[in-house]
């Protein structure tokens, strides 16, 4: 059964082209791991400093390896940093 991260960040612009190289970075990264579906990005139209993506996961085992590993928590940490606050994540099956 796959699964669907949705994963919610508030932007900052001050830092936004630092930000997008690590985002780069980042979906670079997710395209070689296992069980990696697909993605995709959502600006929100009614607050302009929230973004949404959505990555598909053939599983929640697939997805929980990849959101462990070291290479990842490396990226993410200096996104969050960036940001001022932890990227919120929500799993749903589908």
């Amino acid at each position: 059964m796959s699964v669907k991260i949705f994963i919610k960040r508030k932007i900052n612009n001050d830092n936004m082209a630092e930000l997008t190289v690590l985002l780069k970075k980042l979906r670079t990264l997710t395209l070689e791991q296992p069980g990696y579906i697909s993605g995709e990005t959502l600006a929100r139209i009614d607050k302009k400093d929230e973004c949404m993506v959505i990555s598909t996961w053939r599983s929640v085992e697939d997805w929980n390896k990849w959101v462990n590993s070291p290479k990842r928590n490396e990226v993410q940490a200096e996104i969050d940093r960036i940001l001022g606050q932890d990227t919120d994540y929500a799993i749903y099956s589908s």
